[in-house]
């Protein structure tokens, strides 16, 4: 295997790692959503480039095709999960800052 390809790999797997570490040891569930939604798409396109590197061009513009796709798709996915913890008031949240503009949101 290419050693720069494998190192991109490596790095990745490095990367997901931490995420796991933060998904483990973090106490809110904000903190958790954060480390897994920023750690995972950089994660994977590290691992999707030292693919691409040893694979080449067909399977390099499929893994660009996924990569587009998660980088697209992830932050509505984590703001979704945020909004759904936010919404069912979790015991770590001490002030409430959005309720104010929730009320105002709500109709009558």
């Amino acid at each position: 295997m290419n050693p720069v390809a494998s190192a991109f790999v490596l790095l990745g797997a490095a990367t997901m790692v931490l995420a796991g570490v933060g998904l483990l040891r973090f106490r809110s569930p904000y903190a958790r959503f954060h480390a897994a939604g920023k750690a995972s798409p950089v994660a994977f396109l590290l691992v999707a480039l030292g693919a691409a590197i040893e694979l080449g061009g067909p399977a390099a513009a499929r893994l660009a095709v996924a990569a587009a796709a998660l980088v697209v798709t992830l932050p509505v996915g984590v703001h979704q999960l945020f909004r759904a913890v936010h919404r069912s008031r979790p015991r770590t949240l001490r002030t409430d800052e959005l309720a104010d503009a929730r009320r105002r949101a709500e109709p009558g």
